[in-house]
């Protein structure tokens, strides 16, 4: 266990726990994945809706609901930060006497509030990213027709067909069809998660750089932060497979 000692006059001394704290964080930081995974889910719901000939007021929701999980994960990462920059405040300085750390991380994390802007959340990347599937999405699918300002499910069904007979489901690294194809943020080329950061890491385990294995990509220094989870491709995937299986019934 990791422990700091403050000499405090007229006492033996006080111990901290810095691994208590640090377990706090850790809980904390294990909080992120169920925002992604929020995320996730409302961005799913409104390719439903759209795919679905939805009212557009709904899918509009679900952009709301992407915004308010992006000021949860703003507020949480700010938190976080004001806790790890306060321990290491503590440990730079070593006060004599036992700081209030409840009131530094405070007085931390209001300074970091006061700068925060709406523009902010709708610069969260993966709001942005919501923001360009769902366009995509619409691309594809076609406005809604004028009845009922609904699409027919067949010609909705043949949309889909169409574009996923444009897309390439086939990650360059396992030559597989994708599962949890991750998109690269740099050249917009699409791997399977598991096999491109396996070799990511492998690569940067040898301090070498990792290229794209997109054959004829000029992407020559790939990191694991350039990758973010495509949505819009896993769904294509999904619904081709959904059909496949309802074919073959």
């Amino acid at each position: 266990m990791t422990l700091y000692y403050f000499k405090m006059s007229g006492h033996a001394g006080s111990l901290i726990s810095f691994n208590i704290i640090g377990s706090s964080l850790s809980s904390l930081k294990n909080c992120l994945p169920y925002i992604n995974t929020g995320m996730e889910i409302a961005t799913n719901v409104a390719f439903d809706l759209i795919e679905n000939g939805g009212d557009e007021v709904d899918i509009n929701s679900m952009e709301n609901v992407m915004i308010e999980y992006a000021a949860m994960d703003r507020e949480l990462n700010q938190y976080i930060q004001s806790v790890e920059e306060t321990i290491h405040q503590i440990k730079r300085d070593q006060p004599e006497k036992i700081p209030d750390l409840k009131a530094l991380v405070k007085e931390k994390f209001s300074a970091l509030q006061d700068r925060n802007t709406g523009a902010d959340l709708r610069r969260n990347e993966r709001y942005l990213q919501f923001k360009d599937q769902l366009k995509e999405m619409r691309k594809q699918v076609g406005p809604l027709s004028d009845t009922d300002g609904e699409q027919p499910a067949e010609e909705l069904d043949e949309d889909v067909t169409v574009t996923q007979t444009q897309m390439n489901f086939i990650c360059p690294i396992t030559q597989m069809e994708m599962k949890r194809p991750m998109k690269n943020k740099v050249c917009s080329h699409v791997y399977e998660k598991e096999a491109i950061i396996k070799m990511i890491q492998n690569r940067h385990q040898k301090n070498k750089k990792a290229c794209c294995p997109k054959v004829g990509c000029s992407h020559s220094d790939m990191k694991i932060t350039d990758l973010v989870p495509d949505a819009f491709l896993k769904r294509a995937i999904e619904n081709r497979n959904k059909q496949n299986g309802l074919q073959s019934t």
